[in-house]
């Protein structure tokens, strides 16, 4: 193949297996690395996450969203913080009262779920004022938005529903010259 400024890609690594994705991949990046811009469109959102400088949601044959996979993300405004402790009322209780909590979504399952912005720079202060509680802590989670959540979250459908054939997602690779 020459060395195109702009290379357009449709779906390149559908029904393919992983170790041939991966490969792909690899020489998609490697092109890019040598300056070529890359479009592409794809249904797999790890795909779009990983690989993109900029990602623009197409819902219906018009775009409704672009950014950074980061900003897109960020969007979303909410990580989930999944907690399983000792005493899961005592400790929704007592985290309720910290101000960098925005909420508690649910106490479901013996699991207390925790809404914030940022999860990463919490998880340290919820452990703490656990433990200087007496609450024993059994499992956590974090969960941030993922790009499934956010391509949900715009155009209001998984993939996989009824319709939703029409939404796709565009990634675009500068080139690195």
């Amino acid at each position: 193949m020459t060395q195109p400024k702009v290379l357009f890609l449709d779906e390149p690594t559908i029904g393919l297996d992983p170790q041939t994705r991966i490969r792909i991949w690899e020489y998609v990046k490697d092109i890019n690395q040598q300056g070529t811009t890359i479009f592409l469109t794809t249904h797999y959102m790890d795909e779009a996450d990983q690989l993109s400088d900029r990602i623009s949601i197409i819902d219906h044959g018009k775009i409704i969203v672009t950014g950074r996979s980061w900003e897109l993300k960020n969007a979303l405004g909410e990580d989930l913080i999944y907690l399983e402790t000792s005493n899961n009322l005592e400790a929704a209780e007592s985290l309720r009262k910290l101000d960098s909590v925005k909420g508690i979504r649910e106490k479901a399952k013996g699991i207390v779920v925790l809404v914030n912005t940022d999860g990463t720079y919490l998880l340290p202060e919820i452990m703490d004022r656990l433990r200087i509680g007496g609450i024993k802590i059994k499992a956590v989670n974090l969960k941030k938005p993922s790009m499934d959540d956010v391509f949900v979250h715009y155009t209001g459908r998984e993939l996989r529903d009824s319709g939703a054939e029409k939404g796709s997602v565009v990634v675009q690779r500068a080139g690195r010259r």
